[in-house]
């Protein structure tokens, strides 16, 4: 049930997410989903890929701080209001979204949010009691 997610630190200048993102590409390593929050200083690239060992790998080797997260990717209707019933019903189960991005495969399919929760295993159960279809990490790997 849980994605592994590869989070690297990098300086907020020309040409560093040229470079991750070239790293991967001549290891093979296809990206199925990217965010970035960023200061002036520095970012924090936050990557779903095919092979997060291998990615961690390769990165750590060039230098670069990887680490891999669990995060949960669940299926949200791609509608107006989809993603506020989940994040109602995560409030009223006190728990912390630290953060969350979402992508879309098709417009007017689901879109496939990923969410870093404090209480992973808890975050699981409340979905899954809610009917929220939750993404298999060889799903989400072969997207």
């Amino acid at each position: 049930m849980l994605v592994k997610q590869i989070s690297v630190f990098l300086e907020n200048k020309i040409g560093r997410l040229a470079e991750i993102t070239e790293l991967l590409g001549q290891n093979k390593i296809n990206i199925r989903a990217l965010a970035i929050a960023d200061t002036t200083e520095f970012g924090i690239l936050r990557l779903i890929v095919d092979n997060p060992e291998k990615a961690q790998e390769v990165l750590e080797d060039r230098g670069f701080a990887a680490k891999q997260t669990d995060v949960i990717v669940v299926k949200v209707a791609d509608k107006p209001g989809g993603l506020a019933g989940i994040l109602k019903e995560l409030k009223k189960s006190d728990l912390n979204v630290e953060y969350l991005y979402a992508f879309v495969k098709q417009s007017g399919e689901n879109a496939l949010v990923v969410f870093r929760i404090e209480n992973t295993s808890e975050a699981i159960k409340v979905l899954q009691g809610m009917g929220v279809e939750i993404i298999s990490p060889e799903e989400i790997y072969s997207l």
